[in-house]
């Protein structure tokens, strides 16, 4: 499908806008399932500035959505409406040594980029962010975590731009980090933070950082199309523990799976739509609601239109 081309009449709003801004783009390269419809109009700021001028001129009746990596997400097949932002480049990709066991690193940052450039710099405690598979924004959304470690552990604060174009500085608790969210304004993009580590060695981070890699190329599904862990944990039980028991290891739904090596992981066989995969997650919740009464939370995050 396409949408009604809206590149006029964001050109004459935001005239000045340095940015990128393609109208009808598809959306599924920049996902790990590679499924999903297209961006009405996708826009890649120059910089934080320009994501500030580009949103102040934005009509508020235009919706928008922040994509990262497409790690955790699925995009719908009938495509995203209004504006797509996707940061990227240097001036959201960069990560800055600030001294003290400090750095700060740009919100389109992978994840493992930061871990790495932390253990070559002898910074300690942000090793576990070799284990998420995804960017900065999207760790300081969900406060994410892996391997002992989450987001709200280091973190020193976060800047952002709101839905009005207003830059703002998050403290820690601003952010009301609890297990897998934040309680940050939903309208805001995050565009960089400042994470705090202790002294340590390089060789002993790295080496603990090579541990994650290979425990994650053990018992996850990695080299498939997929999405990370599907379902929230719901304290104390384990999502893939309730699927596995519900008999969904191995099911199917159009070329959609549930991961046989990792049962809290779909994968796209290589043809699924993005309806196979969310049908395919609805019918896990259904079963393990019918045979341990508990309702899984979706942890991967579905945007756009069926």
């Amino acid at each position: 499908m396409s949408f009604p081309d809206l590149s006029a009449r964001l050109g004459e709003l935001a005239p000045d806008v340095r940015g990128r801004l393609s109208a009808n783009a598809p959306l599924a390269p920049y996902t790990w399932f590679r499924v999903g419809g297209p961006a009405q109009m996708l826009f890649t700021p120059a910089d934080e500035a320009d994501l500030a001028y580009f949103l102040q001129r934005l009509p508020l009746d235009v919706p928008v959505t922040v994509i990262g990596l497409g790690s955790n997400m699925i995009v719908r097949d009938g495509g995203v409406p209004g504006v797509t932002i996707r940061l990227g480049g240097r001036a959201f990709g960069e990560v800055e040594l600030l001294g003290d066991n400090r750095l700060r690193a740009g919100t389109a940052t992978p994840d493992m980029k930061v871990a790495r450039a932390a253990a070559e710099a002898g910074i300690d405690g942000l090793a576990f962010l070799r284990g998420i598979p995804g960017s900065i924004g999207g760790a300081l959304r969900m406060n994410a975590g892996a391997h002992g470690g989450e987001t709200t552990d280091v973190l020193v604060e976060a800047r952002g731009v709101d839905r009005a174009g207003n830059v703002f500085t998050f403290t820690h608790a601003d952010m009301g980090f609890s297990y897998r969210r934040s309680e940050a304004p939903p309208d805001v993009i995050f565009t960089s933070a400042t994470f705090q580590g202790r002294a340590g060695e390089p060789a002993a981070i790295l080496a603990e950082m090579e541990r994650i890699t290979a425990a994650r190329e053990a018992t996850q599904p990695i080299r498939e199309k997929t999405g990370g862990s599907t379902f929230k944990n719901p304290k104390p039980q384990s999502a893939w523990k309730l699927v596995d028991a519900a008999g969904c290891r191995g099911l199917t739904m159009g070329d959609a799976q549930v991961s046989e090596m990792h049962c809290n992981f779909l994968i796209n066989r290589g043809a699924a739509t993005a309806a196979d995969i969310e049908g395919l997650g609805e019918e896990v919740r259904r079963r393990v609601k019918a045979t341990s009464g508990v309702e899984l939370q979706w942890e991967i995050k579905r945007i756009g239109l069926p």
